[in-house]
């Protein structure tokens, strides 16, 4: 008998954080799974500590080289025998009863896709300090449908919204079989994101439960606090590809929502393409940026205020986490690497 769930946990150089992760999908009050665990070549004991783990349903594949999470994520995929599949990321963790509740949901509203709020915890702190659904400033109150417009509307970089595309959906498996769906291993960042528009598009049945049961760890070494041009120039051109297909050049609102996306990477490329520069002290490369982004200071002026109030929060008030995922959730696409 095929497991209900399959948890595919994708895993680089977390040894640290990874058997939290596992224990938190085996201990689901949800015994019915498999818990895929996909080593993407580390050089610490992420491995190790994944193969110590005796229970029957944990099963371990490794990858000799780094390959990225959408590889890794692929070959679980691959190897998933389950009725659904739910992707954890190997420093997050699960509240006990997340499978249970949203399978018993899923099934109720003939779901393809199920997603629930995510705690935000920042590492080594004892609670979350907030949700993703409380971020946005948005009241839910009750399990919702999304659609595909909606979705892009909602999560536009760097600006205020809900950003579902964070989200961990739990995914029906026939459903992505049925239309091959899989990451995209050219996207190195945002992988989440982007396999969720993959669903929509194919028109998914994707509901979200407005309680938290998703631990959302943000930690040194994440993608938030490296450079945000690589996730930007990969953002900009997943929407031209998006934008490129017939689906969605025959759906006018859809398009001028990936315009309004496209727009927004590119006013904030062009702005970090000269800021980054000037904080590395590299005049020359920001002088040749700013000449050829002449809109960079009208988007320098719209931040200033802001800019102002984190320099104060941080050198006077002394509030170390102001440049920390609670103040910049749109940029943390987090990648198992």
């Amino acid at each position: 008998m095929n497991p209900k769930v399959s948890v595919i946990i994708p895993a680089y150089n977390t040894e640290a954080y990874i058997a939290k992760s596992i224990k938190s999908a085996l201990e689901q009050t949800l015994k019915n799974i498999e818990v895929i665990i996909v080593d993407d070549g580390s050089s610490d004991q992420t491995l190790e500590v994944a193969k110590s783990f005796a229970d029957q349903r944990v099963k371990v594949i490794v990858n000799q080289e780094n390959l990225g999470a959408s590889v890794a994520r692929n070959r679980a995929l691959r190897a998933a025998q389950g009725e659904w599949v739910a992707v954890l990321d190997s420093d997050d963790w699960y509240a006990p009863e997340r499978l249970e509740k949203l399978v018993l949901l899923a099934e109720k509203t003939n779901a393809d896709m199920i997603a629930d709020d995510l705690y935000l915890i920042k590492d080594g702190a004892i609670s979350p300090w907030s949700t993703l659904i409380q971020e946005s400033g948005e009241r839910i109150d009750e399990i919702i449908q999304i659609d595909i417009v909606y979705f892009v509307e909602t999560d536009v970089y760097g600006q205020p919204g809900l950003h579902f595309g964070l989200s961990k959906p739990l995914f029906k498996r026939e459903f992505l079989l049925n239309h091959g769906i899989k990451y995209d291993e050219d996207i190195t960042m945002g992988q989440d994101f982007w396999l969720d528009m993959k669903c929509l598009i194919k028109g998914a049945r994707f509901f979200i439960e407005p309680k938290p049961y998703y631990f959302y760890r943000s930690r040194p070494g994440s993608l938030v606090y490296q450079s945000p041009l690589p996730r930007l120039n990969q953002y900009c051109k997943a929407t031209n590809s998006f934008m490129q297909q017939d689906v969605v050049k025959k759906n006018p609102a859809l398009m001028q929502a990936l315009y309004n996306n496209l727009a927004a990477y590119k006013k904030n490329l062009a702005y970090f393409q000269v800021v980054i520069p000037i904080k590395q002290r590299k005049w020359l490369t920001a002088l040749t940026e700013i000449m050829k982004n002449p809109h960079f200071f009208f988007v320098f002026i719209s931040r200033f205020n802001k800019i102002i109030k984190r320099r104060i929060q941080y050198y006077i008030i002394g509030n170390k986490s102001v440049f920390d995922i609670s103040y910049n959730l749109h940029k943390k696409r987090k990648n198992s690497n």
